[in-house]
C-alpha cells in the first residue's frame, strides 16, 4: 500500500483550542503515570504483536460480533425451551406421551403429529428470523480495514479477523473496526476529527489527539520494528472514561479518553489515522453497552397463557368429575351389567378396584377433553402474524422513496404489541432530527429582520384566520387539519393584532441554499449598507463570520465553500454570513480570512483577522468568544451565547437595544426558533496583555482545578459587553416529525427523549418538535459539578441524593398545586443526575414525577442509562414501552423495551440489527402504530377470543355426551370429524379474521387517533371480554348438545320410522357446531373481502363435501357407521335441516342482540365511525364529521396541536385586550 504524506499545511489545533488538546506530560518513571494495580486493570496489550494475544494468559476474543439469539449448538435446546414455555404446548406434550399408553381414546399419531407440526413450524420461523440477523452480522464482520502485516506492509483484512495488538490504518469517512489507541494522523500534530453519532447521538465532531511520543509514526514503513506495551483497564461499558499507560522506549505516558477511538465512530476531516487495537469484538465499549437479544413475548400471549391455565384447571376438574363418576359406575353399576361380562376384569374395568379404574379413566378423560385447549391456536397465530408482517413490509406508505427502504418487521412475535404502546422512548440525533438548521430571522440593533414564518406560526395563523372569517364553527374543533395542508394554498395573509401591529404569515419559499431560508430585502443584496444602523449590522455579520471553530473547504461544483463545523448551528451561521456578503474563506494557525462583497471600496476584498484567543462553548459557559485583532490594530472580543448569559454580562452602555431585543427573542421562541444573542467588546492593548498573561498561566497549568481556573479567567474578559442583536434559526427535523409526534400525542402516547446531546441542544430540539413549547413550565433536575476527594465521595453522594429527592418532591408538589387546567410541565434531567435517580431509593419518586409531566427529556445519557431508563418505565408503569433509535448507542434501550424500532438511516445498521421493527424515518412510526398496530391488536385479540369460544363450544359437547353415557369414555363424534375440526373446517375463517379484519380503514385510523387507545386500554382482550366469550362458548355448547339430543332422542327421522343412532346424532350435532361457529365469526367481522366470504362459507360447504366423500363406497372401510350418512340418512330427513337452522339461530341470536344493544345504547368509537361512513355522513354532513374528528383525539399538552392551541389562546387574549381597550375608548 502506498504511504500517505502528512498534511503539513493544516493547523496545530492544540495551540488554538482553549480547554482541550493539552497533551499530558511524559514521565520517565511511574510517579506521574496511572496506578494500574488491582482488579479491573489487568489488560496488557503488546503493540504490533497480535500473536501474543492468541494464547493464555493473554487470550483475548476476536473481533467477530454476533447479535443472534441462537447458534448451531444452542438452537435446538433453546428453541425447544422457547416453544414449551407455552403452557398449551406443555399440555399437548404430556397428552402425546400419554397417547402411547393403552388408555388413550385416540391413536398416538393423531396426538403426536399435530404437536410436531405446530412446534416445528414455530421453530422454523424462529430459525428464519435469526438467520436474517446472522446475515446482517456477516455483512458487518466482512467489512475491510487496512492492517499491518509485517515488514512495514499494510493489507486489507476483514473486521472479524482483527486481533488485539494489530496496527490498523483507518481512512477518511470509515468507521473504526474496534477500540483503538490513536498513534498518529495526517495532521502534523496528531489530531483527528471523530463523529460519534452512533455512540452518544452527537453530530458535532470530537477532536482526538495522539501522544507526543507517537507523532513520528506517520508512515507505513516506521511500523516495521515497532514494539510497545499498553497497560489499561479491563473491558467495561463506560464510553467517556479510559485509564491506561503507554510504555515505549523506557517512557511511560498516561492515557486518557482523548486518545481512544471507539468502535462504530467515524473518522471525519482527516485523511487517515494509525491506531493499535485495544479492545475487540464484544470487549469493545459499544458492544459492552449492548445486551444479548432478549426473548420478547407480547402481553396478549402472556394473558393467553393465563387463559390456558384456567382452561387446564377446568379440564382437570371435569376430568376428575368424570373419573369419580366412572369409578362409581364401575363399583355400583358394573356388577349388574351382565351384558358387559363383569367377570372378565381388566385394569380399566375392575369392580373390585374402582379407584384404580377411576385413575386410568382420569388419563383417558384428560386426553378426551383436550379439545377445550386448542392445539392449532399457536400455529394459527404464527401463520396470521407472518401474513401481517407481509402487509407491514409491503406497505408503500412506509417506504422511503428517496432511499427506497421499506419498513421491515424483523420478528412477528410482537405485532399486536404495536397496538398497545403507552410510552415511546426516542433517541434524538438521526431519529428526530436530520441535523440541518435554517437561518430564518435575526434582530440587529433592536430591529427585527426576516419575513419568513415557522411551521408553528403558519398553522396557528391559518387556524386563527379561519375563525376571523366566520368559519370557526367548522374549523375550531379540527386543529389537526392544519397540518394536512400546512404548505398548501394558504398563501400570505395579514392579521391585525394589538396596537395596530400586523402579524404576517408567509409560506416559505423553496430555497436552493441549504441552511438559509432568510427573506428580507433590507439586508439582502447589500441593501444593509444604506441602513441607519450600518455599524451594528456590520458587527453582527462579522460575529457570524468569525466566532466559530469551523474549517472551510473549497467546493469545486459551486465555486464557494463548504464548512466542517462542530455543530449544525455554526455551519448555518457561516452560510448566512456568506449570503449577507461576509464569506469565511480561510483559516491559518493565527488568522481568519473573510471575503467582504459589499465593502466601502465597491468590490470584493479579503480581510484578515488575527486570532488571539478562542474561548470555547460548553454546557456550563453557554457561550463562545473569540478575541481578534483587526487590520487597524484594534483588539475586539466577539461573543455569542444563550440570551440569559449574554444579557447578564452587558455593560450599562451596552443595553441600548436590550428591551427590543428581548421582545424579539420572545417572539422567536414562541415561533419555535432557536435563539442566540450576539455581543462584542473593544479591548485596550494593556488590558488585553494583562488578561492574556493570566489566561496563559491557567491554560498551561496541570491539575484538577485547571478547567475551573480557565472558566474563571475567561469570565473576567467576557464582561461589560455591548449587545448587537440575536439570531433565530429553525431546527430542521426529519420530514414529518412534528406531525407524527402530534398524532402520537393525540393518540394518548407519552414521549420521552433520551439523548447524549447537551441539555441546551436537547431543549431546542424539544421546542422544534413541539415536545416543549413557550409557556410550558420546565422542571430541570441537575447537580452542580464539584470536585471531591475519594474519602468525601460517600458523603457527597448521599448529599447529592438528598438534594435530588428534595428537587423531586418540590416539583411534585408544584404539579399538585397547579390550578390552571392548561398548564403543562416538562421534566428535563442530565445524565449525572439520572445516575442517582435510577438507584433503588430514588427511582420510584423520579418515575412518579416523570409520569405526571407532559414530556420528559433526558440529556447526556449513556447507552447503559438509556436501557436502564427504559427498564424503569417498563417495569414501573407496567405498560407497553417502545424504544426507537438509529445508532449503536440505542441498542441497549431497543432491546430492553417491549418493542424496539430501529431507524435504517445512513449511519450504520446496529440499531436495526437489534430491533424488532425497522423503518427508514421517524414519521413512519405514526402509521406503524396507529394503523398496523391498531389492526394487529384487534385482529389477534378477536382471533384468540374466538378460538377459545369455538373450542369450548365444541369440547364441552364431548363432556356432556360422556356423562350422558355413564362416563364411558365414548366420543359422540367420529375421529375424522374431530381431526378436521381445527385443521380444516374452522381454521381458514379464523386466519382470515386475523389477517383481513378492519374495524375502520387506514385513513380513518389516522384521522381519528383516539381509536388507538382501545389497545393500551385493552378493550378487546380484558377479562370481561375473555370471560364473555367463554360464557358464549358454554352457552352454545349447551344449546347444541341438549337441543339435538331432545330433537333426535326418541322420534323417527327416517321415512321408515327409524330413530337416530349415535353416529347420526353426532353428525347432526357436528353440523350445528360448524354452522354456529362460522356464523359467529361472520357476525364478528366488520370488513368483508371475497377471501373472507370464500373461507367462511367455503368451510361450511367443505363440511358437506367431506360428508358426501366420506360416505362413499371406497371410504367404507374407514368411515364405518358413517357410510352414506348424508346422502341416505340425514340428507332426506327434514328434521336434520330444521334442527340445524334452529340450533344455529338459537346459538347466535344472543350475540346478535348483544352487539345490537351495544351499538344502540353504548357504542364504541369505531361503531360511531362505521355508522357515519355507512350512511355517508362524512360527505353529506361535514360539520358532524369535523366534530367527531375533534372528539377522536386525546387531550394532550404536547405536539403541534397543543402548541397551536396555546398560540390561539394567546392571540385571543390579545384580541380581547384590544376589544376591551377600544370599548373603553368608545365609552369615554
Amino acid at each position: 500500500m502506498a504511504t500517505g504524506g502528512r498534511r503539513q499545511d493544516r493547523l496545530r489545533w492544540s495551540k488554538l483550542y482553549t480547554f482541550s488538546c493539552i497533551r499530558p506530560q511524559v514521565s520517565l518513571d511511574d510517579e506521574q503515570s496511572h496506578s494500574l494495580q488491582g482488579p479491573g486493570y489487568s489488560r496488557v496489550v503488546h503493540c504490533n504483536q497480535p500473536k501474543l494475544h492468541q494464547k493464555k494468559p493473554l487470550r483475548y476474543p476476536t473481533n467477530y460480533i454476533s447479535t443472534t439469539k441462537y447458534n448451531i449448538i444452542s438452537f435446538i435446546p433453546k428453541a425447544i425451551f422457547e416453544q414449551f414455555r407455552r403452557v398449551a404446548n406443555l399440555y399437548f406434550l404430556l397428552a402425546a406421551i400419554l397417547s402411547l399408553t393403552p388408555v388413550t381414546p385416540f391413536s398416538a399419531v393423531s396426538m403426536i403429529a399435530p404437536l410436531a407440526f405446530v412446534v416445528g413450524l414455530s421453530m422454523a420461523k424462529e430459525a428464519l428470523e435469526d438467520w436474517r440477523r446472522f446475515m446482517q452480522d456477516v455483512k458487518v464482520n466482512s467489512h475491510k480495514v487496512s492492517v499491518h502485516k509485517g515488514e512495514g506492509h499494510f493489507g486489507y483484512k476483514h473486521w472479524q479477523k482483527l486481533r488485539v495488538g494489530d496496527i490498523v490504518k483507518v481512512e477518511k469517512d470509515q468507521f473504526f473496526p474496534a477500540d483503538l489507541l490513536l498513534l498518529s494522523s495526517s495532521y502534523e500534530d496528531g489530531i483527528c476529527y471523530v463523529e460519534t453519532m452512533n455512540l452518544d447521538g452527537e453530530t458535532n465532531l470530537k477532536v482526538k489527539r495522539s501522544l507526543e511520543v507517537t507523532l513520528f509514526l506517520d508512515d507505513d514503513l516506521v511500523f516495521k520494528n515497532l514494539t510497545a506495551i499498553i497497560r489499561c483497564e479491563d473491558p467495561n461499558p463506560n464510553l467517556y472514561t479510559f485509564v491506561g499507560n503507554f510504555e515505549y522506549k523506557q517512557q511511560v505516558c498516561a492515557l486518557d479518553p482523548s486518545q481512544i477511538l471507539l468502535r462504530d465512530s467515524k473518522l471525519r476531516n482527516t485523511t487517515y489515522v494509525y491506531g493499535v487495537v485495544i479492545f475487540t469484538g464484544h470487549d469493545s465499549k459499544v458492544m459492552q453497552n449492548a445486551t444479548r437479544s432478549p426473548s420478547k413475548r407480547s402481553k396478549i400471549e402472556k394473558t393467553m397463557d393465563k387463559i390456558i391455565y384456567i382452561l387446564f384447571t377446568f379440564l382437570l376438574l371435569i376430568s376428575l368429575f368424570s373419573s369419580v363418576g366412572y369409578a362409581a359406575k364401575t363399583k355400583f353399576g358394573m356388577p349388574h351389567w351382565w351384558y358387559l361380562q363383569p367377570n372378565k376384569t381388566s385394569y380399566i374395568y375392575n369392580a373390585s378396584k374402582p379407584a384404580l379404574s377411576g385413575f386410568y379413566h382420569l388419563v383417558t378423560a384428560l386426553i378426551l377433553y383436550g379439545y377445550l385447549i386448542p392445539i392449532s391456536l399457536y400455529v394459527s397465530i404464527e401463520v396470521v402474524k407472518v401474513l401481517q408482517v407481509k402487509f407491514i413490509n409491503h406497505d408503500v406508505h412506509m417506504c422511503d422513496e428517496e432511499i427506497g427502504k421499506p419498513a421491515q418487521a424483523r420478528t412477528s412475535n410482537l405485532n399486536e404489541e404495536l397496538g398497545q404502546v403507552a410510552t415511546i422512548l426516542s433517541d434524538k440525533t438521526g431519529t428526530l432530527t436530520c441535523n440541518q438548521m435554517d437561518f430564518l430571522r435575526c434582530s440587529i440593533a433592536g430591529v427585527s429582520y426576516g419575513v419568513g414564518s415557522s411551521e408553528v406560526e403558519i398553522a396557528a395563523a391559518k387556524h386563527f384566520a379561519s375563525e376571523a372569517s366566520g368559519t370557526s364553527d367548522q374549523h375550531i374543533s379540527s386543529t389537526q387539519d392544519i397540518w394536512e395542508d400546512t404548505w398548501g394554498t394558504f398563501g400570505s395573509s395579514e392579521i391585525e393584532l394589538v396596537d395596530g401591529k400586523s402579524f404576517w404569515v408567509k409560506n416559505p419559499r423553496k430555497t436552493t441554499i441549504k441552511g438559509f431560508s432568510f427573506e428580507d430585502d433590507r439586508l439582502m443584496h447589500g441593501n444593509w449598507v444604506k441602513d441607519p444602523n450600518v455599524g451594528a449590522i456590520l458587527l453582527f455579520f462579522q460575529i457570524l463570520a468569525l466566532c466559530h471553530t469551523a474549517i472551510p473547504e473549497s467546493n469545486e461544483k459551486t465555486g464557494g465553500f463548504t464548512y466542517e463545523a462542530e455543530s449544525p448551528d455554526e455551519a448555518t451561521f457561516l452560510v448566512a454570513a456568506s449570503e449577507f456578503g461576509f464569506e469565511f474563506s480561510k483559516r491559518t494557525q493565527s488568522s481568519v480570512f473573510v471575503r467582504e462583497r459589499y465593502s466601502s471600496f465597491g468590490n470584493t476584498i479579503e480581510r484578515e483577522f488575527k486570532v488571539l484567543n478562542l474561548l470555547e462553548f460548553n454546557s456550563r459557559r453557554k457561550r463562545m468568544s473569540i478575541i481578534v485583532r483587526e487590520e487597524s490594530g484594534q483588539i475586539i472580543l466577539l461573543c455569542k451565547g444563550a440570551d440569559s448569559i449574554i444579557l447578564d454580562r452587558l455593560s450599562k452602555k451596552g443595553r441600548m437595544f436590550e428591551t427590543d431585543t428581548i421582545k424579539h427573542l420572545n417572539e422567536y421562541a414562541e415561533a419555535g426558533l432557536r435563539t442566540l444573542a450576539l455581543a462584542f467588546r473593544l479591548l485596550e492593548e494593556s488590558e488585553y496583555s494583562a488578561w492574556n498573561a493570566e489566561f496563559l498561566r491557567a491554560k498551561t497549568s496541570m491539575g484538577i482545578d485547571r478547567e475551573a481556573e480557565l472558566e474563571r479567567v475567561s469570565d473576567i474578559i467576557e464582561q461589560d459587553l455591548i449587545l448587537v442583536g440575536a439570531t433565530a434559526v429553525e431546527d430542521k427535523l426529519q420530514k414529518g416529525v412534528p406531525q407524527c409526534i402530534d398524532k402520537l400525542a393525540q393518540a394518548g402516547l407519552k414521549i420521552w427523549v433520551l439523548t447524549g446531546d447537551k441539555m441546551e441542544t436537547a431543549i431546542n430540539i424539544g421546542f422544534a418538535c413541539s415536545l416543549l413549547r413557550q409557556g410550558m413550565k420546565q422542571i430541570c433536575l441537575y447537580l452542580e459539578s464539584h470536585n471531591m476527594s475519594s474519602r468525601d465521595s460517600m458523603i457527597t453522594s448521599q448529599a447529592a441524593k438528598d438534594n435530588i429527592l428534595m428537587q423531586i418532591n418540590d416539583a411534585s408538589q408544584l404539579i399538585k398545586l397547579e390550578k390552571d387546567p392548561n398548564a403543562a410541565f416538562a421534566l428535563i434531567i442530565d445524565g449525572k443526575t439520572l445516575t442517582y435517580c435510577l438507584e433503588d431509593d430514588l427511582k420510584n419518586p423520579f418515575l412518579s414525577l416523570a409520569v405526571d409531566c407532559a414530556s420528559v427529556i433526558c440529556c447526556r445519557v449513556s447507552p447503559k442509562q438509556k436501557a436502564l431508563v427504559t427498564r424503569l418505565v417498563k417495569e414501573g408503569t407496567g405498560k407497553t414501552t417502545l424504544a426507537i433509535g438509529d445508532g449503536a448507542n440505542d441498542v441497549g434501550m431497543i432491546q430492553e423495551a417491549d418493542i424496539g424500532v430501529g431507524i435504517s438511516g445512513v449511519e450504520g445498521m446496529q440499531a436495526v440489527m437489534a430491533s424488532d421493527f425497522s423503518i427508514s424515518q421517524f414519521r413512519f412510526l405514526e402509521r406503524l402504530l396507529l394503523v398496523h398496530g391498531h389492526w394487529c391488536y384487534k385482529r389477534i385479540a378477536q382471533m384468540i377470543c374466538y378460538f377459545f369460544y369455538k373450542n369450548i363450544a365444541f369440547g364441552l359437547t364431548i363432556f356432556y355426551f360422556e356423562a350422558y353415557t355413564g362416563f364411558s369414555g365414548q366420543s359422540v363424534y367420529d375421529d375424522w370429524y374431530m381431526l378436521l375440526f381445527n385443521v380444516i373446517l374452522t381454521s381458514l375463517p379464523v386466519i382470515s379474521l386475523g389477517v383481513f379484519e378492519q374495524d375502520v380503514s387506514s385513513e380513518i385510523c389516522l384521522q381519528f387517533p383516539a381509536l388507538y387507545q382501545q389497545g393500551p386500554r385493552n378493550l378487546f382482550f380484558d377479562w370481561y371480554r375473555i370471560l364473555g366469550w367463554m360464557g358464549n362458548g358454554i352457552y352454545s355448547s349447551i344449546i347444541v348438545y341438549f337441543l339435538n339430543i331432545h330433537i333426535f332422542y326418541n322420534q323417527a327421522f327416517r321415512a321408515d320410522g327409524q330413530t337416530a343412532d349415535m353416529v347420526a346424532v353426532g353428525t347432526a350435532m357436528f353440523t350445528c357446531i360448524i354452522w354456529t361457529v362460522n356464523l359467529q365469526i361472520a357476525l364478528t367481522m366488520s370488513h368483508f373481502t371475497w377471501i373472507q366470504h370464500l373461507f367462511v362459507w367455503g368451510s361450511v360447504a367443505t363440511w358437506y363435501i367431506f360428508l358426501v366423500a366420506y360416505g362413499m363406497s371406497f371410504w367404507h372401510l374407514i368411515s364405518g357407521n358413517s357410510y352414506h350418512m348424508l346422502l341416505e340418512a340425514l340428507g332426506p330427513a327434514p328434521i336434520y335441516w330444521a334442527a340445524t337452522l334452529l340450533v344455529t339461530l338459537a346459538c347466535n341470536i344472543p350475540y346478535l342482540a348483544h352487539i345490537s344493544f351495544q351499538r344502540a345504547l353504548n357504542p364504541l368509537d369505531h361503531h360511531v365511525i362505521q355508522e357515519i361512513k355507512y350512511y355517508k355522513k362524512d360527505v353529506e354532513d361535514q360539520h358532524m364529521w369535523k366534530r367527531e374528528r375533534s372528539r377522536a383525539r386525546q387531550k394532550t399538552k404536547i405536539g403541534l396541536t397543543a402548541r397551536v392551541d396555546a398560540k390561539i389562546r394567546q392571540l385571543r387574549e390579545k384580541l380581547q385586550k384590544k376589544m376591551s381597550s377600544l370599548s373603553s375608548q368608545t365609552q369615554s
